[in-house]
């Protein structure tokens, strides 16, 4: 029988898992449902919202816009990967297959490095906008913007699969119970048997390289309209085009923060409890979902009109009708 450096039984290597989110809450983990769904249900409709609302006004069939609908829409996709089979796990059906498991990791960080190439192609955006703007429709198009997100959907896919396929040739042998309520990366290694020092080391790589690769060009970009806004455009378009950015730039450091705190509560001993992990998992995976939709319905004035406008009318409509039937 094989066994390990570790002294574990490697010929034993487990093929399904138990989701068990939230481990030190055994007595209410039902209760929990209620606060998750929630959050689940608000993610889904704020971010449908306003992604349907770009869709549907013509006047938002801009390249910004149809970059902040591409966000929303990664939002709807990373939290419906991750979320569901949370909400099973609370009432009891949390036993997960490792292909699935597997699955919803590269689904997962698919998305999670979907957003960031967004993010990277909204500062590039806005850079030509503000400070090439003579040369915007020939550089920003929609040719020039497919090649361009086509880049990052071929980075994502060697990245993730890298990840993926290492995660598929350990063996897991220590335990079969994930307690966590997503298939990450680090939570699996840490179930297997052996060195995996090499498969921990390509995960770090690869954190490290996508955010500090794409957080540069992002600042360098931003400071580049900074810059020129204050130098060059005055008035009017200054501030939107400051408001934008600023709206942009929000919302990226929302979601680069929320993973640095994540990983800041993976590391720090008083917080190296499965339940802390856990929270440093919402905070990674939902809490920019619900803040990117809110932000983006709040700051940008064309978003937010087109949101309120129906009301307005409706409004209005009442109103003249109510006139009338004064009047009569």
């Amino acid at each position: 029988m094989e066994v390990s450096s570790l002294g574990h039984n490697v010929s034993i290597s487990y093929k399904e898992f138990l989701l068990l989110p939230f481990p030190g809450i055994t007595l209410y983990r039902q209760i929990l449902f209620v606060p998750f769904f929630t959050t689940y249900m608000l993610i889904t409709v704020l971010n449908f919202l306003i992604s349907y609302t770009i869709w549907r006004e013509k006047n938002l069939h801009t390249p910004m816009y149809v970059l902040i609908g591409l966000l929303l829409i990664m939002n709807i996709l990373s939290t419906n990967t991750v979320v569901p089979a949370m909400l099973l796990s609370f009432l009891g059906q949390n036993r997960i297959p490792l292909s699935s498991c597997l699955t919803q990791m590269f689904f997962a960080y698919s998305a999670l490095i979907l957003k960031s190439t967004v993010f990277v192609l909204m500062a590039f955006d806005r850079f030509v906008a503000v400070c090439h703007p003579l040369r915007y429709h020939n550089i920003i198009n929609r040719n020039s913007l497919f090649q361009l997100w086509m880049v990052g959907i071929v980075r994502n896919s060697i990245l993730v699969c890298v990840l993926v396929f290492l995660a598929s040739r350990v063996q897991y042998c220590k335990s079969n119970r994930i307690l966590n309520f997503v298939c990450e990366y680090v939570v699996l290694l840490s179930l297997a048997c052996g060195d995996v020092s090499r498969a921990q080391l390509v995960g770090l790589l690869v954190r490290i390289g996508v955010t500090f690769s794409d957080v540069s060009i992002l600042l360098i970009c931003y400071l580049k309209v900074l810059h020129t806004a204050l130098k060059v455009t005055g008035g009017t378009k200054r501030r939107k085009a400051l408001r934008t950015c600023g709206a942009h730039l929000l919302v990226a450091l929302t979601v680069y923060s929320c993973g640095l705190l994540s990983s800041i509560l993976y590391k720090v001993e008083e917080f190296n409890s499965a339940d802390s992990q856990n929270l440093s998992s919402v905070i990674y995976f939902l809490l920019p979902a619900v803040l990117n939709p809110i932000i983006y319905g709040i700051a940008v004035n064309e978003i937010r009109d087109c949101l309120v406008m129906p009301w307005r009318k409706k409004v209005k409509g009442q109103q003249m009708l109510g006139s009338q039937v004064v009047q009569r």
